[in-house]
């Protein structure tokens, strides 16, 4: 099953979060360096609104009710998407991108059980990716929940979720670094 690929580094990461931010304070968590950085909970937070921005296309799918550009079905277009976003959220990307606006975490302080959300949402995101193993074989096609003109395929979404993920926990790193040398 292609799903036990995801599965296994979801499971990674998820660790991760809770091995490297588990024992933060609330107060902690919602730490940021200056007005324009996220702090470590907003990460958590956009990794969870970005992954369930996902679930309404599948359920869409799954009720013979959406509907994928004409374009999103021509091989070359949807690959040059899938690679180009894939390639734009890799851990090892330097370059800042600007999220677009439906990803956008809460801007207020967060409830100190985030990594606990962050933990549940793992399993249910684990649980919908199973789910959908028959539209991967299909090779079914998606619009990215951001932007109806980006395509790719479902399968591709799934390496970009998780990618992405590994990119934020990176992120979080850091930020997690400047508050420990803060002086």
């Amino acid at each position: 099953m292609k799903a036990d690929r995801w599965s296994s580094d979801l499971d990674e990461i998820t660790r991760s979060f809770r091995q490297e931010f588990g024992l933060l304070t609330v107060d902690e968590l919602n730490w940021k360096p200056n007005a324009s950085t996220w702090s470590i909970a907003q990460v958590v937070h956009h990794l969870v609104v970005v992954n369930e921005s996902y679930y309404p296309i599948l359920e869409q799918i799954r009720n013979n009710n959406y509907y994928t550009p004409r374009f999103g079905q021509i091989g070359f277009i949807n690959r040059f998407f899938g690679k180009l976003i894939l390639s734009g959220v890799q851990p090892t990307q330097k370059r800042k991108t600007k999220t677009f606006p439906i990803w956008e975490p809460e801007l207020s302080a967060i409830r100190s059980d985030i990594l606990k959300q962050f933990e549940d949402h793992q399993t249910e995101l684990k649980q919908v990716i199973c789910n959908s193993e028959d539209l991967i074989a299909q090779g079914t096609v998606i619009s990215s929940p951001a932007n109806r003109i980006i395509v790719y395929k479902l399968e591709t979404a799934y390496d970009i979720i998780v990618a992405h993920e590994k990119r934020h926990f990176r992120q979080a790193q850091e930020i997690n670094s400047l508050r420990i040398n803060r002086s």
